[in-house]
């Protein structure tokens, strides 16, 4: 049975009442309402669970000695219902030993004894629902804050798509602008820095480092663009003058891509993958580890590059070759530690690498061949 109690207007907390005792409810329900408060009375603990499934109050207050289920057991089934509402639990002083049980395991927020005091009851209701109500605005503000940061989390996946799309077009673009000064080395720096990908992977450099890896091999030789043609592109043996200047072209690359936020960790691959882990390499003569390890990956991948790839003065030599240098110049040239991963990595991969590259390649100078409203990008080799 429920006691239904009306209030004369929409109270801005409700509170749910459960008692045995219809006498204790309407009393219960007049100084509540009195006092500004919205009431739903209920005679048995089941009718009020019934009706948490449909109404969410601030407060539940329960008497403790129930028939078919106590106070305690009440506020336990509630809690699954109506896991915001702050419970109090309303009994006679007997109880007291079994109420204090109650709040000690957190089931109950405050006891009350009957008969209660009116101003003492008032107060304690009106604790309770500013902590129901400080307990549901930190719950607005928790979703909130949950919601904003999932939209900062898109708005930034976003940007840095934008960026890396941009950044990737720079890339093709510098690149390009090398190719066209130096055909010689056409498709050297793509190769690099797909081989310079699968090593870093091999040796347990994650992301975003791989990426930094693959970025400063693909741009190793960016610095070239500041080198004069009559060097760069001159046919036989340099002077010594000509290789000073030569010489200076990973001080030049590190400079250009100073001015390029997304690229300057990339740019210290570009500065040192001309050093040599014995110490006798340029531009500084770092020795070991002193030199950054995507540099050091480098170093593997641009042997396995200019030994396995046509030159006009030589043909490509096989894997073999490679294999051979890599281990006659492991702790001179090359880290000893990128060397075993290197020589680890079955030659059929490094043999896809290649043909990948040489797909793209193959499709692009197909392209270029075609009028420019037939013209479509080609799709970038599949080898990450």
């Amino acid at each position: 049975m429920t006691v239904h109690l009306k209030s004369a207007a929409t109270p801005p907390e409700l509170v749910f009442l459960v008692d045995d005792d219809a006498l204790v409810l309407r009393a219960l329900s007049r100084v509540l309402e009195s006092a500004g408060f919205g009431t739903r009375a209920f005679l048995t603990p089941r009718e009020a669970l019934q009706a948490l499934t449909r109404e969410a109050p601030s407060v539940i207050i329960s008497d403790y000695m129930m028939p078919g289920m106590d106070g305690i057991a009440f506020f336990k089934a509630s809690r699954e219902l109506a896991p915001g509402a702050v419970r109090i639990l309303c009994t006679a002083a007997e109880d007291f030993q079994v109420a204090l049980e109650a709040v000690n395991s957190g089931e109950v927020y405050r006891i009350v004894a009957k008969p209660w005091h009116q101003q003492e009851l008032l107060a304690t209701i009106g604790h309770a629902c500013e902590s129901s109500r400080l307990r549901r605005e930190n719950e607005r503000l928790t979703l909130e804050v949950q919601r904003q940061n999932l939209q900062l989390r898109e708005m930034n996946h976003g940007l840095e798509e934008m960026v890396r799309a941009r950044t990737q077009a720079l890339l093709e673009g510098l690149i390009s602008a090398l190719d066209y000064r130096d055909a010689e080395t056409q498709w050297h720096s793509r190769r690099v820095s797909l081989y310079a990908r699968r090593l870093s992977q091999q040796l347990g450099i994650e992301e975003p480092e791989v990426t930094v890896v693959e970025h400063g091999a693909l741009l190793h030789d960016i610095g070239k663009i500041g080198v004069r043609d009559s060097v760069l592109l001159k046919p036989g043996p340099l002077s010594a003058e000509e290789w000073v200047e030569m010489k200076r072209h990973p001080e030049l690359g590190w400079s250009l891509l100073q001015r390029v936020d997304y690229l300057r960790t990339a740019a210290r691959v570009v500065l040192e993958h001309h050093e040599k882990w014995d110490g006798t390499g340029y531009p500084r003569g770092l020795r070991g580890d002193e030199i950054c390890l995507g540099a050091r990956v480098f170093a593997i991948v641009d042997t396995l590059d200019a030994i396995t790839t046509d030159r006009p003065y030589r043909k490509g030599r096989p894997f073999a070759a490679v294999r051979d240098e890599v281990l006659r110049c492991t702790g001179t040239q090359f880290d000893p530690r990128v060397s075993e991963a290197f020589l680890a990595i079955p030659e059929e991969e490094w043999d896809r690498i290649r043909l990948d590259v040489e797909t793209v390649a193959v499709l692009s100078a197909e392209l270029s061949e075609r009028p420019p409203s037939e013209r479509r990008e080609p799709a970038q080799a599949a080898s990450r």
